[in-house]
């Protein structure tokens, strides 16, 4: 009798490649890895991520096919740029273009961080602390903290594990925290210390469901938060 084939150990493989695929299509997605960049070397992946070569081939071929990478023989892997794929990019200068982001991003962030609740690691936990320390520090400094802002929310969308959350919220870009970039004629008399201020508490309120791993809490804190934002910024 023929020898069963090691079908279990080529699941293995299959799901470590799937995995590597995730990690580093969100480090691209997430910016960490920018268009032009090279991807670190094979022995390094091989040596950060605990897998075998064969599964940094495979996984690299799975970016290749997305599009994400090009393998330059002899040279290594570079990430490509993506100007194909930004037809989702969003421009929003009107005050109602800032409430109709955020109607979107209810949609799409309450489910986000309600799955990042169950799966986040406890280094996208420290990273997301990082994210709103650093946004309490340029809040205090009088500073815009609009790119600290999307930090978070980006972070919380990695936290998923699904790259189509990732990178629908790379795609909103500027568009996501929009509030600064409305006409002045627009803006009325919107405090952004005060409206950033609110949305620190409201950013706590998020973290700590986060933390806890309460998808629960983390819906309704998010709904809260981008509500409170809409209601806040059209004088609700």
């Amino acid at each position: 009798m023929h020898d069963q084939p090691n079908v279990p150990g080529r699941k293995r493989a299959t799901s470590l490649a799937h995995d590597l695929v995730e990690a580093l299509s969100q480090q691209i997605l997430l910016g960490q890895f920018r268009p032009g960049d090279k991807l670190p070397s094979e022995p390094t992946i091989v040596r950060e991520h605990g897998v075998s070569r064969t599964v940094v081939r495979e996984a690299i071929s799975r970016l290749q096919a997305s599009g994400l990478v090009e393998t330059r023989h002899g040279i290594g892997t570079f990430v490509l740029a993506r100007e194909s794929q930004l037809g989702l990019r969003l421009t929003v200068d009107t005050a109602a273009g800032v409430r109709g982001i955020l109607e979107l991003r209810l949609g799409l962030e309450v489910q986000a961080v309600a799955l990042a609740a169950q799966r986040r690691s406890d280094d996208q936990l420290r990273r997301m602390r990082q994210a709103l320390d650093d946004y309490q520090a340029q809040l205090a400094n009088n500073d815009s903290c609009v790119e600290e802002d999307k930090r978070f929310h980006q972070l919380i969308a990695e936290a998923t594990g699904n790259t189509y959350f990732t990178e629908i919220m790379q795609h909103l870009g500027d568009a996501m925290i929009p509030r600064t970039r409305v006409k002045a004629e627009e803006r009325g008399d919107a405090d952004f210390e005060r409206l950033g201020y609110l949305a620190s508490l409201e950013h706590e309120a998020i973290f700590h469901a986060i933390r806890k791993q309460d998808p629960d809490a983390a819906r309704a804190a998010m709904v809260l938060h981008l509500t409170n934002s809409r209601d806040r910024f059209s004088g609700s």
